[in-house]
């Protein structure tokens, strides 16, 4: 398989966690979303949407979007699985990966800030701000949401969770992972945040999120 992305995008970065966790090998095919190679014809001619990340798959798809390629690896490669193996549960993790892939995340990336910054002319405090408002507010809103499972947990007699959900990483803890990442780069408050700071803790002391953090990247910078 063949991965086009970005070190620093954290939908890449979702993705690269994915294939981490389920042990895929890969080809790292950079595309710079800063210097506009997304927009190069030969890439954008096979991407409708001129995005980052792409899998190109074994047999010659090119697959868009972070959350349908994770949930693609999920189906044809399932172990170990990123989803639970009810309904329920599988439904609350998808439930907190989209707390973040689709609330979060949307607000703020590069083609959001560039547009705040060169066509609405706000200056580099006020983008900042914007950024650290969405995230820090969508952050709250993923803790209440982990309490809420925790007290849901612990009625329904299962350990308290090590990670977003359960006692290994899951679909949701792909996507929270790279949205700290960035946060933190843009020093997000990140103090509060007990169970959401603990998940992210824990899978940070697994190999497969460090190798799949923005420095490990052959493209990466400082």
């Amino acid at each position: 398989m063949k991965l086009y992305n970005y070190f620093r995008s954290s939908a890449s970065f979702r993705v690269r966690i994915a294939l981490e966790i389920k042990g895929l090998p890969y080809e790292y095919l950079p595309v710079h979303l800063v210097k506009g190679e997304q927009h190069a014809p030969a890439y954008a001619q096979r991407q409708g949407d001129a995005l980052v990340p792409a899998l190109e798959t074994d047999d010659g798809h090119l697959l868009a979007q972070s959350m349908a390629i994770i949930e693609y690896l999920e189906e044809t490669h399932a172990a170990p699985p990123l989803l639970p193996p009810d309904a329920l549960a599988r439904a609350r993790v998808r439930a907190l990966a989209q707390m973040v892939a689709c609330e979060i995340h949307p607000l703020n990336n590069l083609r959001v800030l560039k547009y705040l910054k060169h066509q609405l002319q706000v200056t580099d405090e006020a983008k900042d701000a914007w950024y650290r408002h969405w995230v820090r507010s969508g952050l709250e809103a993923y803790e209440r949401q982990l309490a809420l499972l925790a007290a849901e947990r612990d009625g329904a007699g299962l350990p308290p969770s090590v990670y977003s959900w359960g006692d290994a990483p899951t679909l949701a803890d792909c996507c929270l992972v790279p949205q700290i990442f960035n946060g933190q780069r843009f020093q997000v408050d990140m103090g509060g945040l007990p169970r959401t700071m603990a998940a992210f803790e824990a899978c940070m002391q697994l190999p497969a999120f460090q190798c799949a953090q923005p420095s490990a990247c052959p493209d990466g910078e400082g």
